[in-house]
């Protein structure tokens, strides 16, 4: 099966992604060459004063580099794919994946009712 998706929506669709991709290399450099242990060490050895308050942000901040790691890893086999004629087909029951979200989510696998089912599974 063969995406609708029009060479000017691939475009702006792949502009997205690079700009994303982009974002998410900024912020990992951020973190560039900090571990998780190392920068757990880090807070640790910070004024214990607010310890409780530095322990929550810590996990919170490895939380996100997790995140973006992934995102920036979806991302980039999105990169790969844009121009596939598949791109933009759900993954999971080959329906076209409305442009409004791909515009939302450029690196989307599935459409939003395969995306919810996904996400319920336990």
């Amino acid at each position: 099966m063969t995406s609708t998706l029009t060479t000017g929506q691939r475009a702006l669709l792949e502009a997205a992604l690079h700009e994303r991709r982009r974002a998410l290399d900024q912020a990992i450099a951020r973190h560039q060459g900090v571990s998780r242990a190392e920068h757990a060490r880090e807070v640790l050895l910070q004024d214990g004063d607010d310890a409780p308050q530095r322990d929550s942000d810590r996990e919170v901040d490895l939380a996100l580099t997790d995140r973006e790691m992934v995102e920036l890893g979806e991302v980039s086999r999105a990169l790969l794919r844009v121009h596939a004629p598949e791109f933009g087909l759900c993954s999971d029951c080959g329906a076209e994946i409305p442009f409004d979200r791909l515009r939302l989510e450029p690196w989307a696998l599935r459409c939003v009712t395969c995306q919810a089912r996904a996400e319920a599974r336990p």
